[in-house]
């Protein structure tokens, strides 16, 4: 039987590590050839070997992906060797967590660049492949803090209503050219970058011990629960629906 992503090329931007690791392992077994851009090489690479060796289509390309030159560079090297891209994947993200008076200007800028920018940059520079194949399904990763505000996360939430409307916007642009642009929303997911978003709120004084996560959503989420949402918005299955935003958060977002 085939795959829900069968004979289709996908890029995953952070998809070395946490969410789009679990993502880059399911949209390969899924029937993908798997492209995946992130600056940490060394896991990158790893990964890159592990789904080769068990029989995958992959390549791995080292971007700072909130770099022109570099996400061209490392776009144009996953089309070379898997071919055109109809599958992308914005994933890649950080967070800064501070009181709001003691962020800083770099700190604005460094988080909208790996976060916002990096989401313009690969979907322009994707955008014109999924146009000559009259068909691409683009997925972001958006958050629950586009729609609920976290005390120390200001800039992050901004961010990431920009995310948001990103996606909305991409969709309605191209909807009648073959086009699909969608936004997964995690909550709280049990992943490098989730850990530390804990450790560093706790420090701040803001709950999200595991009495108050549970209380919230239920259980802290898994990496996988994030990528089977962008694969359901990856594949045909989904070819009704742009424009979405899917929360993946335990019923964080229904209270």
């Amino acid at each position: 039987m085939a795959g829900r992503l069968h004979g289709k090329v996908a890029i995953i931007s952070g998809g070395a590590t946490g969410c789009g690791a679990a993502a880059a392992r399911l949209f390969a077994a899924e029937g993908a050839a798997v492209g995946i851009i992130d600056r940490n090489a060394a896991a990158g690479q790893a990964l890159a070997e592990e789904l080769a060796a068990a029989g995958h289509r992959v390549t791995f390309a080292a971007a700072d992906v909130s770099k022109k030159d570099q996400v061209e560079a490392a776009v144009s090297a996953v089309s070379a060797a898997l071919g055109p891209v109809n599958v992308l994947f914005n994933h890649a993200g950080t967070i800064v967590i501070k009181p709001f008076l003691e962020t800083e200007e770099e700190d604005w800028d460094f988080l909208f660049d790996v976060n916002v920018k990096s989401m313009y940059l690969m979907t322009r520079a994707v955008l014109p492949q999924m146009l000559a194949q009259g068909k691409g399904a683009i997925v972001c990763t958006s958050s629950i803090s586009a729609v609920y505000a976290t005390p120390m996360e200001v800039l992050y939430d901004a961010t990431k209503g920009a995310c948001h409307m990103f996606a909305r916007a991409i969709a309605v642009e191209f909807r009648d050219r073959g086009i699909r642009c969608n936004a997964v929303c995690p909550g709280f997911i049990d992943t490098p970058h989730g850990q530390r978003e804990v450790k560093e709120l706790t420090a701040h004084g803001v709950d999200v011990s595991d009495a108050a996560i549970k209380a919230a959503q239920g259980r802290f989420g898994q990496p996988e629960d994030i990528a089977r949402a962008a694969l359901f918005l990856a594949s045909d299955e989904a070819d009704f629906v742009t424009g979405a935003q899917l929360f993946v958060d335990g019923g964080f977002s229904a209270v």
